[in-house]
């Protein structure tokens, strides 16, 4: 292999200055793993946001239920149990609408279209990123799989330090890939100028200069860099599906077979949705946004898989490794209608006496899915400078809204939410799970210490109380 040393971001500036990325190569690498810095591996964060939440005391039967999917992750994961949100709660709003306000910022609601203060990534973002991101990096990425949208706390989960949004939420796969990979710096008045055919079109003289045998690439790396080429594409017809009806003609991209905007809820009375179609739509959405970091074309933002107090009436088969597991009929497993007939009413009427088997189900099911996305940055194509992956160097932080989904005890509702963690380069403890008893607020704050940030989460009179249970 030829001895060229080559930065990866001035490599990416190189390539047409395109919003296309590009793996991790040998020439990017430093001598040895022993030898990696950590200036080798970038600080990103991200949350990761399921929607209804998991009761408390299904969370004690660990990895035997509903919890099981996560398990494979296990050595990687720090599962926090025994997290108090109690503080989010505002008075006279709705506890689901309050828990996921306070998931990732353990603050209560500030109106219907802001949190009371920054979310965790967000926080991260401008301590190690005080001057912005890398030119060509989408600063924040949002994107999700949901359709309960009467407030913006139900579906985004990033907020700025003031509390506002803190990007535009993409909620259909080739919104995601447009808005990660679908523009190019070009020269003229147009410096974002959108791509009409393939956005690879523009970087496939680049991409044949270190395929060829001119390249300082060695054999290895430009094998990589062949098979992400085809990757990219393959994702970018997946989204689109393409169809070119002539040679010049653009691309027909079809809509989404699920519905978004006003349609996805209509009147809050929820809507029909199979599980296929449901899964089919978030799985491209989370690839796309998993190649989005892979190719270090973001590394802060939010995933959302289903809304708070989420209003769907699922049905479809439900196999998991190969078995199935539960037969989806909300409706008719109800005997209700509309809202009442949703898998929200499944939260609703847990009893910790009895077997809850739908709400099993659906939990597993979203366990399942929320594992989908993670698995897709443990691969060995996520393997870094140090020798751990992606998954193993970020911080994500997946949570919910409550810890029980009975409207009767606000404090019950808001307290035992589910938390679990990445070890974010060392910085956690993981392959266990841990029985916190803190408040958010004080599990996150100590979070941010961990990444040495000058702001905390909360009122600035509030004592901090670290919860050093989860520090490595």
């Amino acid at each position: 292999m030829k001895n060229t040393r080559l930065q990866r971001r001035t490599l990416l500036k190189s390539v047409a200055a395109a919003t296309v990325g590009l793996p991790l190569l040998e020439e990017m690498m430093v001598g040895s793993v022993s030898a990696a810095t950590d200036q080798a591996v970038p600080v990103r964060a991200f949350n990761v946001f399921f929607g209804l939440g998991i009761p408390a005391p299904i969370q004690q039967e660990g990895f035997d239920d509903v919890l099981e999917p996560l398990k494979p992750l296990n050595d990687k994961l720090l599962i926090m149990r025994n997290v108090d949100q109690i503080r989010c709660d505002e008075k006279g709003s709705n506890a689901h609408y309050d828990g996921a306000s306070g998931a990732f910022t353990a603050e209560p609601p500030d109106g219907e279209a802001k949190s009371g203060g920054p979310s965790i990534d967000q926080v991260i973002r401008h301590t190690h990123y005080p001057d912005g991101m890398p030119p060509g990096m989408v600063p924040t990425l949002l994107a999700g799989t949901y359709f309960r949208r009467s407030r913006v706390g139900r579906y985004v989960h990033s907020y700025n330090v003031d509390g506002t949004v803190a990007a535009t939420t993409q909620e259909k796969p080739r919104d995601v890939f447009d808005r990660v990979f679908g523009g190019m710096a070009v020269s003229g008045d147009d410096l974002n100028q959108r791509l009409r055919r393939s956005v690879l079109d523009s970087v496939v003289e680049d991409y044949r200069y270190y395929t060829g045998p001119r390249s300082p690439l060695g054999g290895s790396s430009k094998s990589r860099v062949s098979d992400h080429l085809d990757r990219i594409r393959e994702f970018e017809q997946r989204a689109f599906a393409m169809k070119h009806r002539d040679e010049n003609s653009p691309p027909i991209p079809p809509r989404s077979v699920i519905p978004h905007g006003g349609p996805a809820d209509p009147g809050g009375q929820g809507i029909d949705i199979t599980l296929d179609e449901l899964t089919n739509e978030w799985r491209l959405l989370a690839d796309i946004y998993a190649l989005a970091i892979q190719m270090d074309r973001v590394r802060f933002g939010a995933l959302t898989f289903l809304a708070a107090g989420e209003r769907i009436r699922l049905t479809g088969d439900y196999v998991y490794n190969g078995e199935t597991r539960y037969r989806f009929d909300d409706a008719k497993q109800l005997n209700a209608s509309g809202d009442k007939g949703c898998s929200h009413e499944w939260w609703h009427k847990f009893n910790e006496k009895k077997r809850n088997e739908a709400l099993r189900a659906h939990a597993h099911m979203k366990m399942r899915e929320v594992t989908y996305f993670l698995q897709a940055l443990d691969s060995d194509d996520c393997r870094e400078a140090n020798g751990r992956t992606i998954l193993e160097n970020s911080l994500i932080t997946v949570s919910t809204e409550s810890g029980d989904g009975r409207h009767n005890d606000v404090k019950r509702e808001l307290s035992g939410v589910f938390h679990c963690i990445t070890g974010a380069n060392g910085r956690f403890k993981t392959g266990q799970i841990l029985d916190v008893g803190a408040e958010g607020i004080d599990v996150y704050n100590t979070m941010l210490d961990a990444y040495q940030t000058k702001h905390r989460l909360g009122p600035a009179k509030r004592e901090f109380q670290a919860t050093d249970s989860i520090r490595a």
